[in-house]
């Protein structure tokens, strides 16, 4: 079948993104869905920052490539060998397609699944096929998804079935920002009642965090970032103390206000100076937990003798240090209680041809989550 993406050939590309025009919308060719694979109907997709490092060239990917991987949409059809959904089940993407084999999916840590993580870096499907094709040009797949389309073949390994009652454009957020934002705060950090919570960079990951944190009961959430729009955004959603992290008292104000440091503090804007704040936040014996995915080449900026004479942890958290389909329900849930009000995070939708003006609202940092409303 013939469908409309949104191509990336070439990175990195000069902004303003709505001139130099990155992203071009194409008619493309779509297989057919082959063993394991599933036809979704796109019916929205998140602008993340990692899209957006690809397109800046921070995360380099094979070219020519469909971008696009926090989305929600409705199956139309369904190849062999799917046993999970039928046509008309609601879907989330997810943006690491889990085997069920390797040792890792073996030990329930679906994200580092080693087959998942060698299809995205080759930008192929699970099974290693490329799904579509303009004239005789193969184009590759952005992380097992690519969503910025009106229809994707994807493996049935990188949906989960959610409630229709769910709106679609909210539930796409839970694909990526929200299970990585909250994934690091429950999962990764395991933050308990009572403790105090230090959250560094408030995109969309970033203040579900910040979510995340509130509805695991911290007694005091810290919100830090260099937009003042962003820390009064957080404000709004509850964070009990919002920082500049230029200013030159900022991490001492920050341990004086903690008697020490926080507990845990949660890095996700993709910068080391982001990380050394949150690292230098942290109390004696905390945690720090970076979800970021900055410039391969950023190294991180800690002393070797902190970490050890203060027994401090640092941890990475990928795809929310979790397992989605367990946990992707459990926030929906959370979500329908009233608990995490993920909906406040989306700040705006923009159709398909827009998508490189969506680009720059995000570069600029202008936006929270704006989402692709995808009409096919």
């Amino acid at each position: 079948m013939q469908t409309r993406a949104a191509i990336l050939s070439a990175f990195p590309a000069e902004r303003p993104y709505a001139t130099s025009r990155p992203l071009s919308i194409e008619r493309v060719e779509l297989d057919d869905p082959g063993r394991g694979e599933v036809l979704v109907r796109v019916a929205a997709a998140g602008l993340c920052h990692s899209d957006l490092s690809v397109i800046n060239g921070d995360r380099p990917r094979p070219m020519p490539m469909a971008l696009g991987h926090e989305a929600a949409g409705v199956v139309e059809r369904v190849g062999e060998d799917v046993p999970d959904l039928v046509p008309g089940d609601h879907v989330v993407m997810v943006f690491v397609p889990s085997c069920g084999s390797c040792a890792p999916c073996a030990e329930g840590r679906p994200a580092l699944c080693e087959p998942g993580a060698a299809a995205n870096n080759a930008g192929t499907l699970l099974s290693g096929a490329r799904r579509i094709h303009k004239a005789d040009h193969t184009i590759n797949h952005h992380l097992g998804c690519s969503a910025f389309a009106e229809h994707a073949v994807v493996s049935h390994r990188s949906l989960v079935k959610v409630d229709r009652e769910m709106p679609l454009e909210r539930a796409a957020l839970f694909g990526c920002a929200v299970l990585t934002g909250v994934g690091a705060v429950v999962n990764t950090a395991a933050v308990r009642a009572g403790e105090t919570v230090a959250v560094v960079g408030l995109g969309g990951v970033g203040l579900s965090a910040v979510l995340g944190a509130l509805s695991s009961g911290a007694a005091q959430v810290i919100a830090i970032d260099v937009n003042p729009d962003k820390a009064g955004f957080a404000a709004s959603l509850g964070a009990t103390a919002v920082f500049d992290p230029r200013g030159e008292d900022t991490v001492a104000a920050i341990r004086e206000l903690t008697r020490g440091g926080v507990d845990v503090a949660v890095e996700t804007a993709g910068v080391a100076a982001a990380f050394k704040c949150a690292y230098d936040v942290t109390r004696r014996g905390g945690r720090t937990v970076t979800a970021s995915l900055p410039n391969p080449a950023v190294t991180l900026p800690a002393t070797h003798v902190s970490l050890v004479a203060e027994e401090r942890t640092v941890r990475g958290s990928y795809l929310g240090g979790g397992v989605p389909r367990r946990d992707i329900a459990r926030y929906m849930a959370l979500n329908a209680a009233g608990r995490l009000p993920v909906e406040k995070l989306h700040t705006g939708t923009d159709p398909l041809d827009k998508i490189n003006e969506g680009f720059d609202a995000l570069a600029e940092g202008a936006t929270i989550r704006r989402l692709i409303s995808i009409a096919a």
